[in-house]
Order: structure tokens, then C-alpha cells, then sequence
């Protein structure tokens, strides 16, 4: 199964750019989010449990303890030996901006991290921010703004407690295409009040603002969330493997050639995760995935 005959994956693009496999570690600076500590809310959205997402963190120690103790797994498992400093857990640039350069500077000044990426969200990139990312980007290193939409329907961003619409975002991604940042798109298909084909109108009003890259991950129930308890009371309905390898394999054949896809599933670790079943088995869904994409071609 060769995915990238129908993606532009995010893996072939580093090796093709740096000559081998770059990869990708998670950082933990201890940031929060304004719709958890009251500035906007409290609670953090309906969907959102950042332990399931990277458990293997190093959540103590300072950054560059982090860096050194993923190198070591990361080598040891991949034999990679340049590295991406993913700042991920809750909103990376929620903070003053001397804190924000401290904490980059440090994940940076280890010689193997050859890119920068930050997870955010689209009310948490004021220009200073982005301004000192961008100096990043002058420096020579590859800087990715990651920005968490989920969904570009209000409604639902307010179903799952998000804090933002769909104009906040535009508007960051509007900024900071003025100072020329690498952005990546965060999308889930299957939240509440949401037909799976509504991803595909996210994805195109993502798409036609000009985006370099999006995430795309089903919806799934994890341990400590409030989706998990309207998904188990039947308040909130699950997502079938057949709904969403059709709707991504339509986003994959609409997709612009130069699109960047950083993911195509996802499920947070499977000690956290309470259903889908499915989203437990990467490599099943991604081989149900290019059945339909293979189809797709045949057909066309």
C-alpha cells in the first residue's frame, strides 16, 4: 500500500526536502487554554483530553530534558535522527511573548530539531506572536502554525465548547499569511449536530483561504471528556469506519496537488480511548482508505 500514489503526505515532503526521515516529537511547556482558565470559559471544549493525545510526553523536566529523552526513544524505534519540536498540549502561544521565545529558543538550540511547530488556536496568535515565529522562519529553521478549527460551522464550534467561530480563524489565517508562516489546519469529522459530507464544506472553505496543510481525524470518545458521557448516554452518535473513509477520500481526490496532509486518522492512546472500536486500527482504516481511493482512480 503506497498512500502517498493518492496523498501528499506530510512524511514524503520531509524526506524529499531534508534527504531522510524528519520526525515529529511532542513538547510539553504547560500552557493552558482561554476557554479553561475563564478568560472565555471553563471546562476546555467537549472533546478534548490532551493526555490521550500524547501520552508518551515527558511531562517533567524542563524542555530540552523532554527533547533529549524523545530523541532516545524516537531513534531507537525509527532510526530518525532530525526531529520536529511539536508543541501540542492545549494553546502554544497563549503567553507572554519573552516566556513563548524562551520556551521555543530552548526546544530550538537542540542541533537535531531542524523544524518548529506549534499548536494553537485561531484567538491566540496576536501579531506579536506571530511576528516572533516568523523570525524563526528568517533564521532558517521550518516553523508550522497549527491552528485547531475542528469544524467551520458556529454552531457546532459552540456545541463543543470551543470559544471561537469560524471569523476568528480567518482572520489569523489571514495575519499570518502576512508574515509568510507555513499554516496547518485541524479538522474532525463526525461532531455532534454534524453530518459527515459537512467536513467536506469545512475542507473546501479551509482550502479556499489558503492553507498549506490540514489534519484530519475522526471523532472519538476518550476517557475524562464530556463528549464521552453524551456518547454513552446515546446523546451523541458514532461515527462509522464506512462514513468516514468516504468522506476523506473525497477530500483526497478534491484536494489541490499541493495540499500537505500532516494526517489522515487518529485516535489518542488506546488506554484513554471508549469508541469507535475502528479508530483503534491505523493501518486498517488507512487500507480501507485506499480501497476507495484506488476505486476512485479506476472509475474516473
Amino acid at each position: 500500500m503506497d498512500m502517498t500514489r493518492y496523498v501528499n503526505t506530510f512524511g514524503r515532503y520531509l524526506r524529499t526536502k531534508y534527504g531522510e526521515k524528519v520526525h515529529k516529537i511532542s513538547v510539553d511547556a504547560s500552557f493552558t487554554c482561554p476557554n479553561r482558565d475563564g478568560t472565555k470559559g471553563i471546562g476546555g471544549c467537549t472533546f478534548c483530553n490532551n493526555d490521550s493525545f500524547s501520552p508518551l510526553t515527558t511531562k517533567a523536566g524542563s524542555i530540552s530534558k523532554q527533547i533529549e529523552e524523545a530523541k532516545e526513544r524516537v531513534t531507537e524505534r525509527t532510526g530518525a535522527r532530525k526531529f520536529i519540536a511539536y508543541f501540542q498540549s492545549y494553546s502554544n502561544t497563549y503567553g507572554e511573548v519573552d516566556d513563548l521565545r524562551r520556551y521555543y529558543d530552548e526546544a530550538l538550540s537542540d542541533p537535531d530539531v531542524i523544524v518548529l511547530a506549534v499548536g494553537t488556536r485561531p484567538d491566540c496568535v496576536p501579531d506579536p506572536v506571530l511576528e516572533l515565529l516568523a523570525g524563526y522562519q528568517q533564521n532558517g529553521y521550518e516553523v508550522w502554525l497549527e491552528l485547531g478549527l475542528q469544524s467551520s460551522f458556529d454552531d457546532s464550534l459552540i456545541a463543543i465548547n470551543r470559544g471561537h467561530g469560524f471569523a476568528e480563524y480567518e482572520d489569523a489565517i489571514d495575519r499570518a499569511r502576512t508574515f509568510g508562516l507555513k499554516l496547518c489546519t485541524h479538522l474532525i469529522m463526525g461532531l455532534p449536530g454534524e453530518k459527515p459530507t459537512d467536513t467536506l464544506i469545512t475542507f473546501d472553505r479551509v482550502v479556499a483561504l489558503g492553507v498549506d496543510a490540514v489534519k484530519i481525524h475522526p471523532l472519538h470518545f476518550v476517557k475524562g471528556i464530556q463528549l464521552a458521557r453524551q456518547w454513552k448516554s446515546g446523546a451523541v452518535s458514532e461515527l462509522t469506519l464506512e462514513q468516514y473513509t468516504e468522506v476523506l477520500s473525497e477530500i483526497l481526490t478534491r484536494a489541490p496537488a499541493s495540499l500537505l496532509f500532516h494526517r489522515l486518522t487518529g485516535s489518542g492512546d488506546h488506554q484513554y480511548l471508549m469508541g469507535p472500536e475502528w479508530v483503534k486500527h491505523k493501518w486498517d482504516v488507512l487500507g480501507h482508505l485506499y480501497r476507495k481511493l484506488e476505486a476512485k482512480a479506476a472509475a474516473a
